[in-house]
This record gives structure tokens, sequence and C-alpha cells, in this order.
């Protein structure tokens, strides 16, 4: 019987993991893959706080999950690799099982399990992400200052990131397969009139082109195929939550777990946080604070069976 198992090792998964060490709580941590989560997929990590070694260089993802999972770990966090497929609440615990292995049982959960980015499915986009393509103007737009860059979407998040990553560039080209925005008027409105944003509708990316890095894509207009240079491509064509075994879980219409602010779950004892919770934004920095939070709550979660 453990304290709380925390399923997923990503920046949220880790920082649950160091705050439930330092709680006292006997905690296991369950990952399919490695201790990280996404952070393994980020070359360069420039906007977690004390995340740098000088001016000039900071420390990568690979890196940064690396400190977070030892720190945890020295603590007393247990780690395991593992497939969760099945969580199931019994009275006053629940009951985790791993696939092809025993179940265990802990008096808490917390959910940690991340989301994925959707993907434009093309030529070129997994071959060159990380270098050139990226699916978040945050993390890597700073990489691309005064280059030309492509924004692939026409809803909010990509509206947002078309915006944003003006600040960078004054040559945006934003690419959406449709005659219209799906984001909000405001958020639509915000971009059409950005000087520094040049919009393109009816418009898809077929190919992404490079060597070393992203120099083009071969783009889809009204019919008309042609080649145009590049230097980043940020995909924007939403995310979508990681499956977890908890289908009498509440939702949002995305399908993302909805929390309250001690980051509850609609099962008592159950929290999720990091990127499969509900949330309007999605960062590292926001996964830490998350993983935190419900660890606090769990605490007086377990701490109620004692009295």
């Amino acid at each position: 019987m453990f304290d709380v198992i925390i399923v997923g090792a990503g920046p949220a998964g880790l920082s649950a993991a160091l705050y439930a060490a330092r709680s006292e709580m006997d905690a296991l941590v369950i990952e399919r893959f490695a201790p990280g989560g996404q952070l393994l997929n980020i070359g360069v990590v420039e906007n977690y706080p004390g995340n740098f070694r000088d001016e000039r260089n900071s420390f990568s993802g690979y890196e940064l999950a690396q400190k977070m999972h030892q720190q945890a770990e020295q603590c007393g966090a247990y780690f395991r690799i593992g497939t969760v497929e099945a969580i199931q609440k019994e009275e006053n615990r629940f009951a985790v099982r791993i696939a092809g292995e025993e179940t265990l049982y802990a008096r808490a959960v917390i959910v940690a399990t991340g989301a994925k980015h959707r993907l434009l499915g093309i030529p070129g986009e997994k071959e060159f992400t990380g270098a050139g393509v990226s699916y978040c103007a945050p993390c890597d737009g700073p990489f691309f200052k005064g280059k030309k860059i492509f924004v692939a979407g026409g809803g909010d998040s990509a509206c947002d990131e078309a915006h944003y990553l003006s600040r960078f560039s004054p040559e945006i080209v934003l690419v959406h397969r449709r005659d219209h925005f799906r984001a909000q008027k405001a958020l639509a409105d915000r971009v059409l009139n950005n000087p520094k944003i040049k919009v393109e509708f009816n418009t898809r990316i077929l190919e992404i082109r490079g060597r070393e890095k992203v120099y083009s894509v071969m783009l889809e207009q009204n019919g008309r195929q042609f080649e145009t240079a590049a230097d980043a491509v940020f995909v924007c064509v939403g995310i979508e939550p990681e499956y977890f075994p908890v289908p009498e879980l509440v939702r949002d219409e995305s399908g993302f777990i909805v929390t309250d602010q001690t980051m509850l779950t609609s099962i008592p004892g159950l929290f999720a946080v990091g990127d499969v919770r509900a949330s309007p934004f999605r960062q590292i920095v926001t996964a830490a604070g998350d993983g935190a939070v419900a660890v606090h709550s769990a605490v007086a979660f377990v701490d109620s069976f004692s009295g």
C-alpha cells in the first residue's frame, strides 16, 4: 500500500514525486518510457526559471529531466517502468494494475500522463522536429528572431502562436486550409490586423524540406502547388490528452480531465496535473506547479484516513 501512486513522469509527475517524497509520503512513480515526458524532445529549455549554465547556454530538456528525476529519487520517491492499464476505486484505496505485472494499491493517485500534439502527418515533419519544426512558440520562438516563420492552423492556438511569434520576426505566414478562421473573432482580428503576419487561406503545407534544418515548404493553394523558403514551421493544429484508463472521470469537450483548483478530479483521492488537465496554458513551469499543488491536496486526503 503506497500513500500515492503518480502515473507519468513528465515535469508535473516529477514535481509531484519530489513534493510527495519531501512530505514523507510513500510515493511510487510509474512511467511507460523514461522520466521526462515531452522534456526529452526539447533541445534547449530557456523559459524554466534558473535553468541555465551561463548567460548564453541553457540546459537541454533531457538534462533538466535528469536533474528533476535524480532530485525526486534522492528525496525518496520510487520509480518503475510500466504501463498502467486499469485503475479502480475500492472503498478507501485505489487498485492500479500494471500491464503484464501485478496490481498495486495506493490511498491516492495523481494522473500526470500528459498530452500529445496533433501532427500534420506530412513528409519532413518528424524528420525536422527540433530542427525548425516546433509545436510550442513560447519554447522555441526566440530561436528564430528575424527569420521567416510559417504557422499551420486556424484555431485559437494558431492565432495566439502567430501573434506571439510576431514579436520575434516581421515575417510570419499563417496558413489555414479553410477560407476562414475557427478562432474566436477577437483573436482572429488581432492576427488579421497585425502587419507582421501574412494570412494565407485555402492553403496547406504538403511537405517540409531541409537538410540539417528546415529551408523550405511545399504549399498547395487553391489547387496550385509551389515551394517557398522557410526557416521554421510551427504546427498548431491542436493537442489531445494521452489516454488514461478511468472512463468515469469528468472531462471537457476536448477530452482533458477537469479538476478544481486543488487538482482534484471528479473522483475523491484522484488528482490530475500537467498537460492532461483542462488548463488555459501548458508549460513546464505550470506543470511543475500543478504537481506541487496536487501533493499538498493528496497529503490532506491521505491524512484523513489516520484521523
